[in-house]
Formats: structure tokens, sequence, C-alpha cells
């Protein structure tokens, strides 16, 4: 099942190939169902479709939203999809991912306000007044991906050898400590009542691609904690009491999460993971998470998988790797109808709470076939695309004025996206957007290059 890239002409020949391949990967003729009405936390939606969180990482130096912030956001929001997810917003300074991610803070709140008002604006004025939009902030802390000058500056839950040598750590890095941890909790609450007061309908707490919640999940090796060790209890004790925090003290505000459902790091690094083989998920821990979190009122769930330092295309199946990591031994399909599965088997076992699946932007312009076919198979309630959203944020429109997508327009999954972001610079399509973005990512590749040839890497 070597890897190969896009070359399917037509929807046959991509049934072919899955068919070769012997995937459990349908593709249906009709795609109404997508625009069938979904309710979500007491609100009726017009479709299926959610714009997965992408950073931009055009903020400010404060963590404002920029002209480009609003450029990104107004295009989602004018391009039909009902679930804008709006990308990560560090809950502190010293938790940024790179120095120009949002930033959920009192000094930052009034550019929130104005980026929910004029996206509501910009879906009114396409959809007439009163159209029905769900808008998430997701909320974050990137633990040992943190960034906030452009250099790594991690906290660190745990050891962990195949991440900490990447950052060229030494073995007695200090680990946050429980006292350290409850400050972030208090600051993921801080920054929901800002969310509150912005206008979003919902805040995701974000545990997924080894941040720091994603991490406490994985927190095996973190010993006499309360936020560590052997017992799920603990591990996912952060995420829990943070979400029950802020129904308390944020009246009115929905929480969520995007949860890594697999992590693809063997044990004791990775959550989800078979303890005997790290490739394979083994979901009995995240059912059990999603149960008290069903049981607690979660009204929505995104999933994902995988960790993109390590394993990306775990998450995202792509054409081409971010320049210095290898190409997968696998098919692309292979990774679809994984996480295509993964999210069945959740959405199966918890058939009352909408689950949003994730992994359709490789199949371009054939995807709304494959999400149709999920969410009619019940393996999804709602479709996200996070890649796909970028390189075209009106695909909602065009599907439903036409029937179909228009190929020159799909994402290519080129990870040129990804590129920018680890390269800390702007992000957005340097295919489908070049006037903006082809420079950006001419920048950032020059930068990458130097910085592997600075650290002996060619």
């Amino acid at each position: 099942m070597r890897h190969e890239i896009f070359c399917f002409r037509d929807r046959a020949a991509l049934e072919k190939k899955i068919a070769a391949l012997e995937l459990d990967l349908p593709l249906a003729d009709d795609v109404s169902i997508l625009f069938s009405p979904v309710t979500i936390a007491g609100k009726t939606l017009p479709n299926r479709f959610v714009v997965h969180p992408m950073e931009g990482a055009d903020a400010d130096p404060p963590g404002r939203p920029s002209e480009l912030t609003f450029r990104r956001y107004l295009r989602f929001a004018s391009g039909g999809a009902a679930v804008i997810w709006f990308e990560a917003a560090a809950v502190m300074p010293s938790g940024r991912g790179n120095p120009r991610q949002l930033v959920a803070s009192k000094e930052t709140a009034e550019g929130f306000n104005r980026l929910v008002e004029a996206a509501r604006r910009a879906a009114e004025e396409k959809f007439g007044p009163g159209h029905p939009s769900f808008f998430v902030l997701q909320l974050t802390h990137s633990g040992r991906f943190a960034r906030p000058e452009g250099r790594p500056a991690p906290l660190l839950v745990q050891r962990n050898p195949l991440l900490d040598s990447r950052l060229g750590l030494p073995a007695d890095y200090p680990l946050a400590s429980d006292g350290d941890l409850a400050s972030i909790r208090d600051a993921f609450i801080a920054a929901a009542k800002i969310a509150r007061e912005a206008g979003f309908d919902a805040v995701d707490i974000k545990a997924c691609h080894g941040y720091l919640v994603s991490e406490l999940l994985a927190a095996f090796a973190r010993e006499s904690s309360c936020y560590g060790g052997p017992s799920l209890e603990n591990r996912a004790q952060f995420l829990l009491e943070t979400i029950a925090a802020i129904r308390d003290v944020v009246p009115g505000m929905t929480v969520v999460t995007r949860l890594n459902l697999f992590d693809g790091l063997p044990y004791p690094y990775g959550f989800g993971v078979d303890r005997n083989d790290p490739r394979g998920p083994d979901l009995s821990e995240p059912i059990e998470l999603i149960g008290k979190l069903e049981s607690g009122g979660l009204p929505l769930l995104s999933i994902s998988s995988g960790i993109p330092a390590l394993n990306p295309h775990f998450g995202r199946p792509y054409d081409r790797p971010m320049a210095g990591q290898d190409v997968p031994d696998e098919h692309p399909l292979v990774g679809v109808a994984r996480l295509i599965e993964l999210a069945a088997k959740i959405q199966r076992r918890f058939p009352a709470l909408p689950v949003v699946g994730t992994g359709y932007s490789w199949l371009r312009q054939f995807f709304p076939h494959a999400a149709a076919a999920a969410v009619e198979r019940r393996k999804a309630t709602l479709i996200g695309l996070g890649r796909g959203a970028l390189a075209y944020p009106a695909w909602v429109n065009d599907l439903a004025e036409r029937g179909l997508l228009d190929s020159r327009r799909v994402c290519t999954t080129c990870s040129r996206c990804s590129e920018m972001l680890r390269a800390g610079h702007r992000v957005g399509c340097a295919v489908r957007d070049p006037d903006l973005y082809a420079a950006e990512y001419k920048k950032a590749k020059a930068h990458a290059r130097m910085a592997r040839r600075a650290a002996g890497k060619g």
C-alpha cells in the first residue's frame, strides 16, 4: 500500500482504487443529506458543514486579530458552512505556539468582539437577516510546543524521549507542577469569559495534536500528580474540571472539545494507542472519557488523530509531506478511511452526541460523496474541512448552487500551509490564494532551509 499522490480524473477511478485497497469508503450519489438541518446546543443549523480551526499566524503582537484574520473569517462566514470553528487562541501569552498566534485576554477582547460582529454581519449579508451560524473559539495552551517569542519555550507535563529529543531538552528539564497547571486552568476560564463577551456560541478546550491538554491525557509517566499517572481519572482531570469550571463561572457559555482519539505514539506516551502496536488505535480510554463528557452535557465533539510533529499523516493525509519529514508508508486513502472509521466508532457508540468527522480534504472535489455516505451511515453528524476550507472558503455555496465542487479550487494537500505555520510565517493557501501567500511561502521555505542548515541537517 505504498504512498501515491491524488491522480483521479473521475469518481469511477477513485472508487476503483478504493476497491483495490479493500477499504470501507463508500461514495454516495446524492449529497443532499449534507444540507439537512442539525441542532447543536439548541441552535438549528442549515447544513452539516464545519470549518475546522486552521491557524493563520497573523495576529498582532498582543494577540489581536489583524486585517488578514478578518479577511479569513469573513470569507468563511460568507462561504456557507454552518459551524465556524475559529482557530486556536492561547489563554496566556506564554502558551502561544508562535509569536503571531491569537491570545484571548482583556487586552485583545475588543478585537474579538469586532471579529465576531463582522463575521456574523458577513453571513447575514450573504444569506439574509437572522442567518443561524454557530461560532466556536478554540482555546489552547501549546505546552511542549510553546514558542511565544519564536524560539522553543516548552512547558512539559511529562518526559517523552520521542519529542524531548526534537527540542534538544536535557533529562533534568523541569516539569510543570500541579500548581502551574491549576493556574493555566484558571486562564482557560478567564479566556472563556472573553469569548462569551465577544459573542461566540461556544469555546473548545483543545485536547488534540499533543498540545498541553492533549499531552495530559497521555501523561502515564507523570508521577505523584492529580493530573497524571496510570489512572485515566487523573489524566483527564484537567480537561474535565476546566469544562466544569467554565460552565459554573461563565453562565450560558457552551463548552465543547476537539479531542485526539489516537496519538500514534507508543505507550506510555500516547493516548488511545494499542500498547502492543503504536500504529493501531485502542479506543477504550477515549470512549470512557467521552462517556464522562457526554454525561456532563457535552453538546458537540470534534475528533482528530496524530501528533503533527511526528506523524502528521495520521491527522491529515497528504500528497507531499512537509520538508524534512518522510513520505508515509501507506496510501493516503488508508489514512482517510482510518479517520472516517474512528469517527464512526464514536458516533455509533454515542448516537445522541453530534460528532464532527475529519480527514476529507485529500479527496478533493469528491469529498462530498464520501461525506454524504458517512452521514447517511451514521459515521458522523457533521463534516469538517481544515486545509480544504483554507483553499476553498466558498465550497459550501458552490456545492449548494452547482451540486459539485470546482476541481481548480480544491486543496492539493501539498503541506505548504503546514510548512508556513511551522516556520512561524503567516499562513494561507499558497496555491489557491497566491497573490497573498505565494511570497509568504517562499520566505517560510527559505527560513526552514536555513534552520535545517544551522541544525546540521543539510
